[in-house]
């Protein structure tokens, strides 16, 4: 008898990839300018964000121009972290709402131009927990703790296939209700459109009645 696998082969795919869902990137900002990066979420998912500004001359301490205006705000609005005029800082939430959130940078007026470099790492989901600490405090091994990945891995898939269905759902709803909408619509315009008519042939009747042309 062949033993069966623990796991299905596209499973154990999509856990490798969505444990891996980190976005870590590099981009320049101009002074007086903002740029905003953009982060699915669903709720009560941890996210953690690190960002700072890049130092091109190692062993100089960066210039006063060479500040940053971060916040992060979810897609209805809410704050959920804002820092005025550093050099670097990180943020850390559980998101209450699921949806786009946003993180926006800003830098401030200078005379002249400057350029700067800012590097910022996003995580959310299985990513944003720190494993060297569930692994220091459970004094589990290697194998554990890459189980413990993956069944939270596991976890959060289940949460965003949860939420893509839930998604899929409102959509639909939202489409049936359109189309019924303008169906009646269709049905109305119809109505008047014939109604016109009609009222329009009863004046052309009439007015040829009284002129006797019929």
């Amino acid at each position: 008898m062949v033993p069966k696998p623990l796991f299905h082969l596209p499973l154990l795919f999509l856990v490798l990839f969505f444990s891996s869902k980190t976005e870590s990137l590099r981009f320049e900002l101009e002074s007086g300018g903002t740029k905003c990066i953009s982060e699915s979420i669903h709720n009560n998912a941890m996210t953690v964000g690190t960002y700072s500004v890049v130092n091109h001359n190692e062993g100089h301490p960066l210039p006063d121009s060479h500040k940053v205006t971060v916040k992060v705000t979810s897609a209805f609005g809410n704050n959920y972290h804002q820092a005025d005029a550093v050099q670097a800082g990180k943020f850390a939430f559980y998101a209450s709402e699921s949806g786009d959130h946003v993180a926006c940078f800003s830098a401030a007026e200078h005379n002249p131009k400057v350029i700067l470099t800012v590097e910022f790492v996003w995580k959310s989901g299985v990513q944003a927990k720190d494993w060297s600490t569930v692994a220091k405090k459970g004094q589990v091994d290697v194998m554990e703790l890459e189980v413990k990945k993956l069944i939270e891995s596991a976890n959060e898939i289940y949460k965003e296939m949860s939420y893509i269905r839930a998604s899929g759902d409102d959509t639909h709803e939202l489409n049936r209700v359109t189309n019924e909408r303008m169906f009646w619509l269709s049905f109305l315009s119809l109505f008047v459109c014939l109604s016109v008519a009609g009222l329009q042939l009863w004046h052309l009747k009439t007015f040829f009645e009284k002129k006797k042309l019929i």
